[in-house]
């Protein structure tokens, strides 16, 4: 019997995830990849990876992309919806985690805070900009004290004096963090103070003024740190929620977007299907001075591209896959 499925794809700077679910919007299979600098390729192996996760008899009804990369991998695939990570990370909880009122998302290079009330966004806030509330912080403070990412939470619950580290800035916190090291501080007072700080970090910024009510949730990769739950617990007096697929929430919740719009508007999906796994993608990158805006525009292309491309980028057409970076329009294609 064949399923119908839909897919997500979250292309984040850190990571790439992909989901599938079901006509129903059940949780079908997931898979998780570093991104390494190179999108086109974390979306060509992201697909390869699901691929023997799903079931042997199923048809793709729609496709949605979402993180950083999202119109990149929209393009890439034939995505029929494309929508940011707010709106993927806020239809994921409120579809599996009944109440939900606040979302806590941390991940490698970005924070969110997301407001719920009775399944509708009310507020939201990020962060691009501070690396002290980030994944990425978190993993290279933990290589600093020689302790494998994986066993950082762990390792961190075993504090019974937290050290106090300033993480009001990543470059103070680390500074703290190192001269506390050198005084002699255990490693795992280190660690669960890092913690700390990160918890502080993020509720005084990203949720200053707002209203954190239960049932919260916690999400993205630095959700797997079991000592950033228990500060996040700790500083919220509250329980804190970490969903079995923390980590690719934001493509579960594009998959979701995807069946919805599919459901609404009864259309055949773009999906371009697996086989772009195994296609050549190259990019130009070209600047455009025809005006005071000085764009710089990216061009992907099915196929190699040469450098006698670049310097007719207006003459290569027909195999476009992509092109976005101007402002006022003339480089957009239909």
């Amino acid at each position: 019997m064949q399923e119908n499925l839909y897919l997500g794809i979250d292309v984040g700077s850190v990571t790439t995830k992909i989901a599938a679910v079901n006509e129903n919007g059940k949780f079908v299979a997931d898979y998780m990849l570093r991104t390494q600098g190179r999108p086109v390729n974390a979306v060509q192996n992201a697909l390869h990876g699901i691929l023997d996760k799903l079931p042997n008899n199923f048809k793709i009804m729609g496709a949605g992309t979402t993180g950083s990369g999202r119109n990149l991998a929209g393009a890439l695939i034939g995505a029929d919806v494309i929508k940011n990570e707010i709106t993927a990370h806020a239809v994921a909880a409120s579809t599996y985690i009944p109440g939900v009122q606040t979302i806590l998302e941390i991940g490698g290079q970005d924070s969110k805070i997301i407001i719920l009330r009775d399944g509708i966004v009310t507020d939201f806030a990020m962060n691009t900009v501070c690396a002290a509330g980030t994944g990425s912080f978190l993993d290279q403070q933990a290589g600093r004290l020689n302790v494998p990412i994986e066993q950082f939470g762990d390792t961190a619950l075993k504090s019974k004096s937290p050290a106090r580290i300033a993480g009001r800035c990543g470059v103070f916190a680390e500074s703290d963090l190192i001269h506390k090291q050198q005084l002699g501080y255990p490693v795992e007072d280190l660690l669960y103070g890092l913690c700390q700080a990160l918890v502080r970090n993020y509720l005084s910024n990203l949720a200053l003024g707002k209203e954190i009510l239960p049932t919260v949730t916690f999400q993205g990769g630095v959700a797997t740190n079991k000592g950033m739950v228990k500060a996040f617990e700790e500083a919220l007096n509250t329980k804190v929620i970490v969903p079995d697929n923390h980590q690719t929430m934001g493509a579960i919740g594009a998959a979701l977007l995807a069946m919805e719009n599919h459901q609404y508007t009864e259309k055949e999906t773009n999906f371009k299907g697996f086989q772009v796994s195994d296609l050549k993608f190259s990019s130009i990158t070209h600047g455009c001075s025809d005006c005071a805006n000085n764009c710089e525009v990216i061009t992907i292309v099915e196929g190699e591209a040469d450098n006698a491309q670049v310097s007719r980028i207006k003459d290569v057409q027909g195999n476009i896959i992509a092109r976005w970076g101007g402002t006022c329009g003339k480089w957009d294609i239909n």
